[in-house]
């Protein structure tokens, strides 16, 4: 990539994740890319802190990004928080206000609305937090 040239979406997408990943870390959540759930979705970055709770953040790289998935509100039953995450130049005003806003670039991110906390029941909590476990545990050997 040359300066000026302009970003591709798997380019804007990679970056924005770097930021998110750096942001759960300094929140103390272990973060895990395309973390498969058991409705067969798959969500851009996902944490696990020392309690147990999930937190998701769907990365979106540009506008057409967004208003092409719908598939984001399969993620809510899954997750204790949801956070969309986008370049500040993002146009925020096209995000569900009640969802949590994560502002990234390549080098960190900030929350800048909080998530609602949705609490997951005990036996989807297990079943969600042996998933993360094992699909970690598997990209681990594979490295």
């Amino acid at each position: 990539m040359h300066e000026g040239e302009a970003l591709t979406r798997p380019d804007q997408t990679t970056i924005l994740t770097r930021g998110v990943v750096r942001l759960f870390i300094e929140l103390g959540l272990s973060p895990l890319l395309e973390f498969k759930l058991a409705n067969g979705r798959r969500v851009d970055v996902a944490g696990l802190d020392s309690k147990g709770r999930l937190t998701v953040a769907e990365v979106k790289s540009c506008r057409a990004d967004f208003e092409c998935d719908g598939k984001w509100t399969d993620y809510l039953g899954f997750c204790d928080y949801f956070y969309f995450a986008v370049d500040p130049g993002f146009p925020l005003a096209l995000l569900p206000a009640s969802e949590g806003l994560i502002l990234a670039d390549a080098y960190g991110a900030m929350v800048n609305r909080p998530a609602q906390e949705r609490v997951m029941v005990a036996a989807r909590r297990k079943a969600v937090t042996l998933r993360f476990a094992r699909q970690a545990a598997r990209r681990a050997c594979a490295e």
